[in-house]
Parts: C-alpha cells; sequence; structure tokens
C-alpha cells in the first residue's frame, strides 16, 4: 500500500482533522511503524461514539500498518469523579467490561494499557514539566477536555488532568494521539510543547462527535451522545427492539439535514464502508439505494424520502453492524453488570 492509499484511509470519516497532515506524510515517508494511540475514561456503559466509531477508525489505522494502542485512563477518571472516583471499580470495569465492549466490535492486535501502570518516576516528572511550561489560564481553557466549563467549581486536582494527558502522549512514544474533536485542545497544547520540552511531537487525528438521538438543546446548541443520558444514545449491546424504539423517537424533521442524528449516523457510521438501502411500498416511492451521504441529504432535504423511512433504514444497519456486541454480551450478563 503506498503513503497516498494509507493517508486515504487515515482520512476515511469519522476523521474531520488532522494536525497536521504534512507531519503525519513526513512520517510515513520515513518508512517507520507509526504508533497510535486513543484514551477513555471509565464511565457508564459503551455507545455508538465511544465504541463503534472508535473500533472503525481503529481498523482503518490498522489497514494501514499503524500500531494501535487503548489506554484506559483509570487515574484521569478517578479525577472526574467517574464512578464515584473509586480506582478499584474503575479498574474492575477498565479490564473487564470495557476492553470486553472493544473486542465484541471485532478489534484485534491491539494493546490495551492501563494508564497506573506505566506511571513511574519519569511520567509524573513529564506533568510537572508539562505544568511548568503551561500558564494557569492555559491550563484551565483545557479542563474543557473534561466536559467541564471553566467557570464552574472544581477541585484543585482538576488542574493535573490536561498535564496528565499530555503526558500520556509523551510517554507512550506515540506519532498519532487520537480522539474526538472535544480533546483538540489539549492535543494542541501537547503539539506546542513537544518541540520545547525536546519530545517526540505528535499528530492529532479528531473524529467526529456523535449528536444526541434527541437533538440540539434548548437554545439550539449542539448536544452529544450522553451515556447518562440513555435516551440520547444508542449503546453497543442494546437489543433489537431497544435500538428500534430509540431511532423511532429519535429527532428527524422533515427535510431538515442540519442537526439531524438519523442523518448524521447514516454519514458518518455507514457510508464509506456500505451504501444504505430504503425499502419501502411502491406507492411511496419503491425501493431505493443511496450510495453516498450527498445523495441521501439531497433527497431528503427535498422531501422524497420520509423520516422514518430513513429512520427504518439506519436502525437496520446498525443492528447488523452491534450483532457481535449484541450476542456477546447476551452471553456474558456479568460484565455488563459491573458498570453501576
Amino acid at each position: 500500500m503506498d503513503i497516498e492509499e494509507r493517508i486515504s484511509l487515515i482520512k476515511k470519516k469519522p476523521t474531520e482533522e488532522i494536525l497536521t497532515e504534512e507531519l503525519l506524510r513526513q512520517k510515513l515517508e520515513t518508512g517507520e511503524k507509526l504508533k497510535h494511540y486513543i484514551g477513555f475514561e471509565i464511565s457508564g456503559r459503551v455507545h455508538l461514539g465511544t465504541g463503534l466509531m472508535t473500533a472503525m477508525k481503529i481498523k482503518d489505522f490498522q489497514k494501514a500498518g499503524i500500531e494501535t494502542n487503548i489506554l484506559f485512563a483509570d487515574y484521569h477518571s478517578m479525577l472526574n469523579n467517574k464512578l464515584g472516583g473509586d480506582l478499584e471499580t474503575i479498574r474492575k470495569v477498565a479490564l473487564g467490561y470495557f476492553k470486553s465492549a472493544f473486542d465484541s466490535l471485532g478489534l484485534e492486535n491491539v494493546n490495551f494499557i492501563l494508564a497506573s501502570d506505566i506511571y513511574d518516576k519519569d511520567y509524573w516528572e513529564k506533568v510537572l514539566r508539562i505544568a511548568e511550561k503551561t500558564t494557569l489560564k492555559r491550563m484551565l481553557r483545557c479542563i474543557s477536555i473534561m466536559g467541564r466549563e471553566e467557570t464552574e467549581g472544581m477541585d484543585s486536582a482538576t488542574i493535573f488532568y490536561p498535564a496528565m494527558q499530555a503526558a500520556d502522549i509523551f510517554k507512550l512514544d506515540i506519532d498519532i494521539a487520537h480522539a474526538g474533536m472535544d480533546q483538540r485542545k489539549v492535543h494542541a497544547l501537547a503539539i506546542e510543547l513537544a518541540d520545547r520540552l525536546k519530545y517526540k511531537k505528535p499528530i492529532a487525528i479528531h473524529t467526529h462527535i456523535l449528536g444526541s438521538l434527541t437533538g440540539p438543546g434548548r437554545m439550539g446548541e449542539f448536544s452529544k451522545m450522553s451515556k447518562s443520558k440513555p435516551e440520547t444514545c444508542i449503546f453497543i449491546h442494546d437489543s433489537e427492539e431497544e435500538i428500534k424504539k430509540k431511532m423511532k423517537d429519535a429527532f428527524c424533521p422533515e427535510r431538515q439535514v442540519e442537526d439531524n442524528p438519523v442523518i448524521e449516523m447514516a454519514e458518518y457510521l455507514l457510508f464509506e464502508r456500505f451504501p444504505l438501502a430504503i425499502e419501502r411500498p411502491e406507492k411511496f416511492g419503491g425501493n431505493v439505494t443511496f450510495n453516498s451521504p450527498e445523495e441521501l441529504k439531497q433527497t431528503f432535504s427535498d422531501g422524497k424520502l420520509h423520516p422514518m423511512d430513513a429512520k427504518n433504514a439506519v436502525a437496520q444497519e446498525l443492528i447488523k453492524m452491534l450483532a457481535p456486541a449484541r450476542e456477546f454480551f447476551a452471553k456474558h450478563k456479568e460484565l455488563l453488570e459491573m458498570v453501576p
């Protein structure tokens, strides 16, 4: 596979941004095997954005010949008070339920790393050096990566979180830091500090964040899928009936493409991997197959595709895609019971 084909795989949706493509190309041209990582807080159950979208992107990286790593951020989860801030529970869920979730989605040859297992003197020195080179104001701006606003009251330990996440990148000696667009600030910090601290400069690859099934917030602001609000997301192990019900209730106004979670899931989870087939009676237009998100969006905005037809088609594809995870957890219910 040549460099252009590898870059095409890496840029494939749900990728939205690469910082920077120039550095990516330079590293690929060396012929060395590149090392990737994505980190996760341990909190709640795994939904489409956390699980399926990540698994799809990791498979793209693997096809491009990149070593892939998933970091279970146990100390970060504790700092952000996930699972009650109980480290023992966090680690148990990470190595049990979370790891099994990714295994069930067909990921192979991935290195799973528990963050605290690599936190030695060298790591904590990196945390301090990063903090030394970062203003308090800049660090506070990065707090948004925790899902918090800067103005919210917070304990003093919170300030360590961005420095620890940047230190993860340098400690793992990775080439590619992979995350959702919400992690952009801390990745930009790591890129900026790499030269100053004489650490390897990472490439940051940011992927799309799926919107809530219930649509935008009351003031029209973006609202993402949330583990703590089951009505906003589809979990990877939801039953067929649950998926159908959630899709039936999903926000999907006629002719509206923007902020439409049904169209969005089709664009970022289905297309580029296979077409979307709509089955409907002849009196309503008959069967039709869409081969691109642009084709689907145009037809929907023209009013030639009813929201329920779109919902049913996307639901059926998600049911098929999630079948391995659903079947795995049906046989291992004890893993689901690990998550409070």
